[in-house]
């Protein structure tokens, strides 16, 4: 329980710190990349008041001054903090809209260029996600999580279709990115945080520039099978639901 206080304590303050320094750093430079470098170390400080260490493998298989659309599957909320540490390229998030509501971490989020996304309202999620190919064919990478929520079991989940638009409209790669532990430290449904050793797979990356969204089905079971096969059995859900989420 003391970790826990310790972790929330630092999270309260370091998000109120963190999100102002980005706002500012937005008016400085209208890229958000400076913004991103203090979400970064935002995400570091959270892992570190945590007790969580990091385990990266897959890095040869990106090259950091390269756009891609990142998929990676939804564990935790700890997700976000060992992407934003760990991934060593510049990227921004297609998030859903409620999280820019929030104090400091919303108006933070905005000022580093990540993406809003209404699924409430699909031609609005469809605006969001012409967006964000854009920003990929212009040389930023976007990170999705193709699961839509974080997971209430551990395992993976059905994928929705969304992010895989944005891909196939992007005509840049797609890399599956498998995470591993974060479900341990905090689920969904939980408070108490469990220090964990996580381990981050960057797969190979899937080009898109020759498909359609004919193929899209496929690109969806092909990056689950990517995802699932790098984690270990427990977290591995069913090989492949009946069809994917029509959402």
């Amino acid at each position: 329980m003391l970790r826990s206080l310790i972790f929330y304590l630092v999270l309260f303050f370091a998000t109120i710190l963190c999100g102002t320094a980005a706002m500012v750093s937005a008016l400085i430079s209208r890229r958000g990349n400076l913004s991103h470098l203090i979400a970064r170390l935002w995400g570091r400080i959270l892992l570190f008041a945590a007790g969580v260490k990091v385990r990266v493998e897959g890095l040869q298989n990106v090259a950091p001054d390269h756009a891609y659309v990142f998929a990676a599957n939804h564990q935790s909320l700890f997700d976000i903090f060992v992407l934003l540490a760990h991934l060593p390229t510049q990227f921004r998030w297609l998030a859903k809209k409620e999280l820019f509501r929030l104090p400091f971490l919303g108006a933070g989020m905005k000022g580093a260029g990540y993406i809003p996304i209404d699924r409430s309202n699909r031609r609005e999620a469809f605006r969001s996600i012409d967006l964000a190919a854009a920003r990929v064919r212009e040389g930023t990478s976007i990170v999705i999580f193709p699961e839509g929520t974080r997971t209430v079991d551990g395992t993976l989940q059905s994928f929705k279709k969304g992010g895989f638009h944005l891909a196939i409209k992007s005509r840049r790669p797609i890399v599956p990115v498998s995470i591993s532990g974060t479900f341990a430290i905090l689920p969904k449904e939980g408070f108490r945080i469990r220090p964990q050793t996580v381990l981050i797979y960057v797969g190979d990356p899937v080009p898109t520039e020759n498909i359609s969204v004919r193929d899209r089905d496929w690109l969806i079971s092909e990056i689950r099978k990517r995802i699932r096969e790098r984690l270990p059995p427990a977290e591995q859900g069913e090989p492949e639901p009946t069809s994917p989420d029509i959402s």
